[in-house]
């Protein structure tokens, strides 16, 4: 019988083929109270537990060393990377302990109950991405409960080779039966098992835009929606399912008609992906010869190569929190953040970086004097600039870092979530204490472009002061949607109110274009928007130039510059800002 599951898309594109089902891995942990002398015991069976995990994933280390990109991006080698970090995280490890001698709890019961313990702190984080490592948590706790139940792995094996049916030859009789993975989640050791890129696309039931199985499937162009509920449980193995990853749906079971209806889908989808390719060292110039500037949005060093893969002249948001996470407390020195930094400045050859200083804050995971604090809403606390400011020492430590490898290219300085007039005056001044220590220590460093986030309301609105002081701006939308219109994203209770279609959404955007080129100022928009095809003929009209995005995203909103006409676009677009209702007059 056919029915289809709604999630979240994350990675572009359709996948048809069988289902594999991989359970979920943690299944029932037993609960019981030990005696006193087997404390000892119990603290070995989870110690013999973790190290079995960490050497499965040096193991996996290695066999992807000697891998391709594709076989395995250096996406999933960086989230193997938190795996290890995560189990060698201190508070997981004394928590257990605590549980097991405090309270004479078995070894599982001590696991899952610091498990829940550590995720609560992970719930009340306000970034996605942060937030989301919850999952990598999970996974580490559910990998370490199956050594010490002596099952090393969840995977159902894919289906044997098998007759073909009607519907398979719907596909193409002369090539096997793609294969599809629906799962509760998937962590990077997971996926290393089907290593061959033997799946052609990925279901789960929980996750979301910035988890790691959207990464991974990002990276891999292959099409995924995450957070499908109960997926692998009403999905069966060998099931028939198209996958959407357009829309965010799956079917199960679909009939004839259908299969061929998506089937058709999706050689028009190769298509046109075959299409886009050919645009990738096209100039972005619109028909009336407007240069449009398409930059990536990056979070590692080594995503320089994706972006440079997909035509991008540049990176518009490169996100330094990777190196900050989980580091309780021992923060990155200065030479760490320099090679890094130098990396991906290094690997856009010659093409301009702008390093976002970290934007993280009281509510995530990195210091220890502040993690007990009490904040009813960490969205609206001491983050982002807020946390550097009360940081001075760590963020000169990492503005130095960013201005050395400034020394090696063209490097832009983006501050997150200014909102007074004082904190850019002691951010600039922190900024030139960085340079004079440099001056002292006689150490090679270059100029950078500074310039501020607009995601705060009260920033947009302060546009004559911001650019007084700064050679650019970058409109983060997803965070100025969020303050603007007071909704919590994260919150699926009222996340269907988050649009960016509010005409007052609209209004700010506009505003800090028009006062940005009024006063020949760079702008760009690296938010969700600026990669949303639906968003680009109206940005264009708006006086935007410069788009910054998922590489992804760039040749599909490439695109859609080279068709259009932005001086013919201009009222239009004045149309759409002042109407009651843009997203009718946008067509969403």
């Amino acid at each position: 019988m056919t029915f289809s599951l709604h999630g979240i898309a994350v990675a572009r594109g359709i996948a048809i083929g069988r289902a594999v089902v991989m359970a979920s891995g943690r299944g029932d942990v037993a609960h019981y109270f030990i005696q006193p002398a087997q404390i000892d015991a119990e603290i070995d069976r989870v110690r013999v537990g973790r190290n079995a995990v960490v050497d499965e994933i040096h193991r996996l280390q290695q066999t992807i060393a000697g891998m391709g990109p594709k076989e395995a991006p250096h996406e999933l080698t960086a989230l193997l990377d938190v795996h290890l970090m995560l189990l060698q995280d201190e508070e997981l490890i004394i928590g257990v302990k605590h549980w097991i001698t405090d309270r004479l709890y078995n070894a599982e019961w001590a696991l899952t109950t610091q498990l829940e313990v550590l995720s609560r702190q992970f719930d009340d984080m306000e970034d996605d991405y942060l937030r989301e490592r919850k999952a990598d948590l999970e996974q580490v706790a559910e990998r370490i409960l199956r050594y010490m139940k002596g099952v090393q792995s969840p995977v159902v094996q894919p289906p044997t080779p098998r007759r073909k049916t009607q519907q398979d030859l719907l596909l193409d009789d002369s090539i096997d039966v793609p294969l599809v993975l629906i799962a509760h989640d998937l962590s990077p050791a997971d996926m290393m098992q089907f290593k061959q890129s033997v799946f052609a696309g990925f279901v789960t039931d929980v996750g979301g835009k910035t988890s790691h199985t959207a990464i991974v499937a990002r990276s891999m162009d292959i099409p995924a929606v995450v957070g499908a509920r109960s997926a692998s449980q009403l999905v069966r193995q060998d099931d028939w399912v198209i996958i959407d990853g357009d829309g965010g749906v799956m079917i199960v079971d679909p009939s004839p008609i259908i299969l061929a209806e998506y089937g058709f889908k999706q050689r028009q989808a190769e298509l046109e992906r075959g299409r886009l390719n050919r645009l990738r060292h096209t100039p972005a110039v619109t028909l009336d010869g407007q240069k449009v500037e398409l930059l990536a949005n990056i979070e590692l060093p080594d995503d320089a190569a994706a972006a440079l893969k997909a035509g991008a002249v540049g990176v518009g948001l490169f996100r330094s929190e990777f190196l900050f996470m989980g580091r309780k407390g021992q923060l990155p020195d200065e030479e760490e953040q320099y090679q890094a930094y130098r990396r991906a400045v290094e690997g856009m050859e010659g093409m301009p970086v702008t390093i976002r200083t970290v934007d993280v804050g009281a509510d995530k995971p990195l210091d220890e004097s502040r993690r007990d604090e009490a904040h009813l809403n960490p969205a609206l606390g001491l983050r982002a600039i807020r946390w550097s400011l009360a940081e001075p020492d760590m963020f000169r430590t990492q503005l130095r870092a960013i201005l050395r490898a400034a020394a090696h290219g063209r490097v832009n300085l983006l501050v997150p979530m200014l909102a007074h007039a004082g904190e850019i005056r002691q951010t600039l001044s922190l900024i030139d204490f960085a340079r004079a220590e440099l001056d002292n220590r006689g150490a090679v460093y270059g100029a950078v472009s500074i310039g501020a986030m607009i995601e705060v309301p009260a920033a947009a609105l302060s546009l004559r002061t911001f650019l007084k002081y700064f050679d650019f701006l970058s409109i983060g939308t997803n965070d100025l949607i969020q303050y603007t219109l007071a909704i919590d994203r994260a919150d699926e209770s009222v996340a269907h109110l988050y649009d960016p279609c509010h005409p007052a959404v609209l209004r700010l955007v506009t505003e800090t274009i028009a006062e940005c080129n009024a006063q020949g100022k760079g702008v760009s928009v690296c938010g969700e928007m600026a990669g949303d095809v639906a968003f680009t003929r109206l940005l264009l009209g708006l006086g935007l130039r410069s788009f910054s995005m998922h590489p992804a995203q760039i040749l599909a909103v490439k695109q859609e510059v080279l068709r259009a006409d932005a001086g013919r676009l201009q009222p239009w677009a004045q149309e759409v800002i002042q109407s009651e209702d843009p997203a009718q007059a946008l067509a969403l």
